[in-house]
């Protein structure tokens, strides 16, 4: 019997086995720290998410980086020098994804984040193209709070953000949204996610004697201003982003949150949404699957973020299986080929469509206007 020459035995074996290679994926979140009521439900979906993809186990490494810029780029580099994981999942805050942009890039490795600014994606350059998002774009909800308040009859408004870059992109799609449905900035201030009075920013904004005010904040941090607005007796209408979507935020809100709009995902009203809604059904698919591991009335718009990234990377990958084998150059680079090419993918927040330029995908049907009444979140049709 003719034996088999030694180095090409070891090739068909290492082709054996790299056929059957897992797909490692890095996730990066913060379950604790300020943003930990949007990340612990990214985490509790991280769970929920499939085990195997076009026939190849899923390894889910999941580091948490306390909601701190630092730690996160420092998972990341962890998870791609360490795990050599094939993609990444993160971070929940804007600050900490943006950081990460260089190191995914640099490692040639796609990358899609849960946070929220355009920055993340915008202007497209050569590292952003590794880089993809879920959550809606500021400009895109700033609109629909203009919209509202327009209608509403609003015509000067009070502004607080965080004092980092979600509170400054806030701060400028605003002004944008506001400059074209005719409303005036009367007072625009700042606070940090980590601080337990804003008396002297309430004080500015009561001067300013606004119709509105909006604070761009996200979790629970976000019901501080608003808290000392009621405080000092403001009676004018109140508004939040999309940041605060979360049982959390109402708990620790409570009655001072009362009657405040915000726009959101179609997820977290969507049992509200009228059958024609073309999100309903898919919102409602993360809702069940979320209820049903963590119980009723769970579900935050937060953790429909990572569920709309999970739901991107099985897409993705069994396109990118074609082309290579997980744990390769090849493969990363297949995979953000793939990603980029989705097509009227239904998500838990809206029909993801993504493009060269565009790498989140959303339109118009990813935002629903939410008013809170009776500590529950209202559908304003």
């Amino acid at each position: 019997m003719k034996l088999l020459n030694p180095l090409l035995l070891v090739g068909l074996l290492a082709a054996a086995l790299s056929a059957h290679a897992d797909i490692n994926v890095g996730v990066t979140l913060s379950a604790t720290g300020p943003a930990a009521s949007l990340g612990i439900p990214e985490k509790n979906t991280i769970a929920l998410m499939p085990k195997t993809i076009g026939g190849q186990k899923i390894n889910y490494i999941v580091l948490d980086d306390a909601s701190d810029t630092t730690a996160a780029v420092t998972n990341t580099r962890k998870l791609l020098a360490e795990n050599k994981v094939d993609i990444i999942l993160g971070s929940t805050v804007t600050p900490a994804s943006l950081a990460m942009i260089d190191v995914a890039a640099e490692a040639l490795t796609p990358m899609i984040s849960m946070a929220a600014s355009a920055r993340i994606i915008e202007p497209m350059d050569a590292k952003r193209k590794w880089v993809f998002k879920t959550p809606q774009n500021d400009i895109m909800m700033s609109l629909a709070i203009a919209e509202h308040m327009q209608k509403s009859g609003i015509k000067t408004v009070g502004f607080i953000g965080f004092s980092d870059a979600y509170g400054e992109g806030w701060s400028q799609e605003f002004a944008k949204a506001a400059g074209l449905k005719g409303l005036t900035v009367v007072a625009n201030e700042r606070f940090a996610r980590s601080d337990t009075s804003v008396t002297g920013q309430t004080l500015k904004l009561m001067a300013a004697k606004p119709d509105a005010v909006l604070v761009a904040g996200s979790g629970t941090p976000a019901a501080l201003p608003q808290k000392s607005l009621k405080e000092r007796g403001y009676a004018g209408k109140m508004y939040q982003t999309h940041g605060v979507a979360n049982a959390d935020f109402l708990r620790v809100g409570g009655k001072d949150v009362e009657g405040t709009f915000l726009p959101a995902g179609p997820v977290l009203v969507a049992e509200q949404l009228p059958a024609s809604n073309p999100v309903r059904k898919s919102a409602l698919a993360y809702v069940a699957a979320y209820e049903a591991a963590y119980g009723k009335g769970t579900v935050s718009t937060f953790g429909a973020h990572a569920w709309d990234a999970g739901l991107l990377m099985t897409a993705a990958v069994p396109i990118a299986l074609k082309k290579a084998q997980p744990g390769t150059p090849e493969f990363r680079a297949a995979l953000r080929d793939a990603l980029e090419q989705t097509k009227e993918m239904p998500g838990a927040h809206g029909i993801f469509t993504m493009s060269p330029t565009d790498h989140l995908g959303l339109d118009q049907r990813a935002r629903v206007m939410v008013k809170i009444e009776n500590g529950a979140w209202k559908y304003q049709p």
